[in-house]
C-alpha cells in the first residue's frame, strides 16, 4: 500500500479510467518488481487515484533499439504493456491526498523461491510535472533500469500452485460484399487456454481454437517510399512473454514476428487450430518453446502449417547474456515446404554506463539461395546526461525469414546517435529539459551503391508546463536502381536524389482537457517536393470520456506526377467504470479509398477477460466491403489456490 500526500487533492489529474491507460499524463503511483533479481526482467504495476489497473512486463531493462517505440512495446521494444495479470487495487482520495492498496497473488508473478527481489517506486505529480523515484536514477533513465533499483529482502515465500482455465464462447455474423450474391454467415465457436505453473518461474500454456475477436483493428498507414509497412502485434496470447522470443532489430529485422501466425499476407484471418507454449526461467537461463498449428484457407491458397520457436538465453552477471533461437515453419500438406531461421545473440555489459550487443542469423528454405545471413552489432553509452549509440547491420540477398519481418532486404547499414539531456539549474526556469541530438543512418547495397541516407539534427524543448517543441532539419539521399510505383500510375525513375527538409513538432500538455499534437515536414523528395503534415486534437472530459482526432495530410509533387495521400483517424472511448468501457475507431484512407469502423464494448472481470461485443464495418470506393458483429465471453477459473 502507498499514501501519496497532496495538499491539493481536489486538483489531482486523472485523464483516463481504462485498464492499462497511459499513466504518464496523470497523477499516478507505479512500482516494479525484479522477482528473479537478475537486474534485467520485471513486472510493473500501477494505478491512479480512481483505481485503474495498470500492469506490464519488462525485459532487457526496457531497452529496445533505435526505432523501438510504444507501438512496438508488445513485441520487441523491451516493454510489454499488453501483459495482463490477475490482481486487484483499491484507492481512496481524502484531505491528505490519495492512497492505494494492491493485492497481487503470488501465482500472478514468476519468481525463484528464497531469493531477494529488486524493487523501485515512482510517483507522478502531474500538476507540477514532477516524477519522483525511491531508488535514485540519473537523468535520462526510468523505472525499468533494474540494475539501479533497490532490494527487497527477508522474503520467505512458499511456492504457490497455479492452474488456470480460460474458456470462451463466441457467436458472430458476417458478410463479404465482394462476393456476388453472398449471404450473411452465422458462426459459433468455443475454445480457450490452459495455464499451468510447472515451477514458480516456469509456465506451460495450451491454447485451442485461438481467437482474438476483441482486439482493436490496425490503424491505417500510407507508404511514401519503397519499403514495407510495420504493423504491431496486438493479440494477447502472442504478447505474453513476447520479449523472450524476440531476437533481431525492432521493426527492421525481426527474426520472429508473431503476426505471421494466423494473419495472411493480405491481412485476412487464418484460423489457428491451437498450440502450446513453455516459457520462463531455470536458474539464470531463460527458456521458451512455442508451437502453433494453423488451418488451410482454400480461397486464399493457404495450406496448413506448423510454426515452432525454440529459445534459450543465459544471463551472466554484469548485464550480460548469450542466447540462441530456432524458428521453423513447416508446411503440413506439401512435402519439402519449410523455412528455418537460426540465430545467436548476446550482450555484454560494460559497467553501468555502456553495453555491446548483437546477433547473427542464417535462413534456409525450400528454394536454395546464397548470402542467407543477417547480423547486427551495436554499442551504447548512457550516463552523465549523455546517450551515445552506434550500430552496423547487414542483411544478405538470400536472407528470408518467412516467420519474421524485414523492413527492406539486401543492405549494409551503419547508424549512430549522440544526444545530451540538459536541465537548467535555476528553479524558476520555465524549461524542464533541452535534448539536442544528431543521428544518422545509411543503407548501401552490396555493390557499394547508397540506396538511402538520413542525417537528422534536432533539439527538443520540454517545458515544465507540459508544452514541448521539436525543431530539426533532415538531409536525405535516395538512390533508385529500378523504377518503382510510389502511387497509382506514378513511377519514380532511377537516379540519385539528394534533398534537405525541415521539420517541427509541437505538443501541448497532454493532461489538459484539450491537447494538440502538430507535426510538419517540408522539403525535397525524389527530385520534387513533399509536405507531410499531421495534426491530432485530443479531448478529455474528466476520467470518463476520451477522444482523439488525427488527420495526416501528405502532398507530394514529383517530376513524374503529383499525388495526395491522406489518412483520418477518429478514436473515442467512454469508461462507465474502470472495468466497463465502450470504444470506437473510425478511419479513412484516401490511397485505398477505404472507410473502416470498429466499435467495441468491454465488461472486464479479471486479467482482461469478460464480455466483449464487437462491430466492424468497411466501405471501399463508396461501396460496402464487409461487416461483422461478434459477441464473445471469456472467463478465468483458478483451479489451484
Amino acid at each position: 500500500s502507498v499514501v501519496c500526500f497532496d495538499s491539493q487533492p481536489e486538483n489531482l489529474v486523472v485523464s483516463d479510467a481504462r485498464r492499462d491507460a497511459n499513466l504518464e499524463d496523470t497523477d499516478a503511483f507505479i512500482f516494479i518488481l525484479d522477482t528473479y533479481k537478475d537486474n534485467q526482467n520485471g513486472f510493473v504495476f500501477g494505478t491512479n487515484s480512481i483505481g485503474i489497473e495498470y500492469d506490464a512486463q519488462v525485459d532487457n531493462e526496457g531497452q529496445g533499439n533505435f526505432n523501438a517505440n510504444r507501438q512496438q512495446g508488445g513485441t520487441i521494444g523491451g516493454f510489454n504493456i499488453n501483459w495482463d495479470g490477475s490482481w486487484e487495487v483499491q484507492t481512496k482520495v481524502d484531505a491528505f491526498g490519495w492512497s492505494a492498496e494492491f493485492a497481487i497473488p503470488l501465482r500472478t508473478l514468476r519468481f525463484q523461491a528464497g531469493k531477494d527481489w529488486g524493487i523501485n517506486f515512482r510517483r507522478n505529480i502531474r500538476k507540477s510535472n514532477e516524477i519522483a523515484y525511491w531508488a535514485p536514477l540519473p537523468v535520462g533513465f526510468d523505472i525499468y533500469r533494474l540494475s539501479l533499483a533497490g532490494t527487497l529482502t527477508g522474503l520467505n515465500l512458499r511456492t504457490p500452485g497455479n492452474l488456470k482455465v480460460i474458456p470462451y464462447v463466441l457467436g458472430q455474423t458476417s458478410k463479404d460484399f465482394s462476393v456476388a450474391d453472398a449471404d450473411y454467415n452465422y458462426d459459433a465457436q468455443v475454445g480457450g487456454d490452459i495455464k499451468y505453473s510447472i515451477t514458480p518461474s516456469l509456465t506451460f500454456d495450451l491454447t485451442y481454437n485461438t481467437d482474438f475477436a476483441q482486439v482493436e483493428v490496425d490503424q491505417q498507414q500510407v507508404n511514401l517510399d519503397r519499403f514495407n509497412l510495420f504493423f504491431p502485434e496486438k493479440r494477447p496470447f502472442f504478447l505474453e512473454n513476447a520479449g523472450l522470443f524476440s531476437v533481431g532489430s525492432p521493426g527492421e529485422v525481426d527474426l520472429f514476428f508473431s503476426r505471421r501466425i494466423g494473419i495472411g499476407e493480405d491481412g485476412n484471418v487464418v484460423p489457428i487450430i491451437g498450440g502450446a507454449r513453455l516459457s520462463g526461467k531455470v536458474n539464470r537461463t531463460n527458456v521458451g518453446l512455442l508451437t502453433m498449428f494453423t488451418d488451410d484457407v482454400g480461397e486464399a491458397n493457404i495450406e496448413k502449417n506448423n510454426f515452432t520457436v525454440v529459445r534459450v538465453n543465459h544471463e551472466f552477471k554484469g548485464r550480460s547474456a548469450l542466447g540462441a533461437v530456432l524458428i521453423n515453419r513447416e508446411g503440413l500438406q506439401t512435402s519439402g515446404d519449410f523455412n528455418r531461421t537460426v540465430a545467436l545473440d548476446g550482450k555484454l555489459g560494460l559497467g553501468r554506463k555502456a553495453r555491446m550487443s548483437g546477433f547473427f542469423a542464417k535462413t534456409a528454405g525450400t528454394m536454395a539461395a546464397t548470402d542467407e545471413h543477417a547480423f547486427k552489432f551495436q554499442t551504447d553509452y548512457k550516463w552523465n546526461n549523455w546517450e551515445i549509440r552506434g550500430a552496423y547491420t547487414e542483411v544478405g540477398e538470400g536472407f528470408n525469414p518467412e516467420v519474421g519481418f524485414l523492413l527492406r532486404s539486401t543492405f549494409k547499414k551503419p547508424e549512430g546517435l549522440v544526444l545530451y539531456h540538459l536541465r537548467p539549474k535555476k528553479e524558476d526556469a520555465k524549461i524542464l529539459e533541452y535534448r539536442p541530438h544528431i543521428s544518422y543512418r545509411g543503407y548501401w547495397n552490396f555493390n557499394g551503391f547508397q540506396e538511402t541516407g538520413f542525417l537528422h539534427v534536432d533539439n527538443h524543448w520540454e517545458y515544465k508546463s507540459g508544452f514541448e517543441i521539436h525543431t530539426g532539419v533532415n538531409f536525405t539521399t535516395e538512390g533508385v536502381v529500378e523504377p518503382f510505383e510510389i502511387s497509382e500510375n506514378i513511377f519514380v525513375q532511377p537516379g540519385v536524389y539528394k534533398h534537405a527538409e525541415s521539420q517541427i513538432i509541437v505538443m501541448t500538455n497532454k493532461s489538459k482537457p484539450i491537447a494538440f499534437n502538430l507535426r510538419s515536414v517540408i522539403g525535397g523528395s525524389f527530385g520534387g517536393t513533399r509536405y507531410l503534415n499531421s495534426a491530432t486534437l485530443a479531448l478529455r472530459r474528466g476520467d470518463k470520456l476520451n477522444a482523439a482526432f488525427t488527420y495526416m495530410y501528405n502532398i507530394v509533387n514529383l517530376p513524374v506526377g503529383d499525388f495526395n495521400a491522406n489518412v483520418f483517424i477518429s478514436q473515442l472511448s467512454y469508461s462507465f467504470k474502470p472495468n466497463i468501457y465502450i470504444q470506437g475507431l473510425v478511419q479513412n484512407n484516401t490511397v485505398n479509398k477505404l472507410w473502416a469502423a470498429n466499435l467495441r464494448f468491454g465488461w472486464l472481470q479479471r486479467a482482461n477477460t469478460g464480455l466483449f461485443v464487437v462491430y466492424n464495418y468497411n466501405l471501399q470506393d463508396g461501396s460496402p466491403l464487409n461487416n461483422s458483429f461478434i459477441v464473445k465471453y471469456t472467463r478465468m477459473f483458478d483451479l489451484v489456490k
